[in-house]
């Protein structure tokens, strides 16, 4: 019965910890095409705000392609490495006020991120209104 009883509270426990993960850690990127992972993205924490970094593209052809449509201190910048996710702010339970760099087009979009579930992070970027704007999907690696 001690057994049972120490197995639920740790069972408790990880959940928990999972969920005061909130949107931080890493999140496997899918390409919205073909739905196949397509990257690794670490959301993290600096001061108040959080950004997101590509850490590992998983195409072995595709590690070593740069930004060329980028502007500013981006462009030709590798895009393994680049810093996507930028300033989000939190405001109840969404991360806003930033922007999110498409290393495809070269393009800055407004976003929010939310938690959808434990394992699953919505991401909106947009121009002007949310309204206008595309959706996607990040599942957390499980390591």
């Amino acid at each position: 019965m001690k057994q049972f009883i120490y197995v639920m509270f740790l069972f408790a426990f990880m959940s928990n910890s999972l969920k005061a993960q909130g949107v931080l850690g890493k999140w496997h990127s899918i390409d919205p095409d073909t739905g196949a992972k397509e990257s690794v993205i670490e959301i993290y924490k600096t001061g108040d705000k959080i950004y997101g970094k590509i850490i590992q593209i998983l195409k072995e052809e595709d590690r070593d392609k740069t930004c060329i449509e980028c502007t500013g201190k981006d462009k030709d910048q590798p895009i393994q490495g680049l810093v996507i996710v930028r300033g989000l702010s939190k405001e109840g339970d969404e991360w806003t006020g930033g922007k999110i760099l498409d290393p495809k087009n070269g393009k800055l979009y407004k976003c929010y991120v939310t938690l959808d579930g434990d394992d699953k992070l919505k991401l909106r970027g947009y121009i002007g209104f949310s309204l206008i704007g595309r959706t996607e999907y990040w599942y957390r690696v499980k390591e």
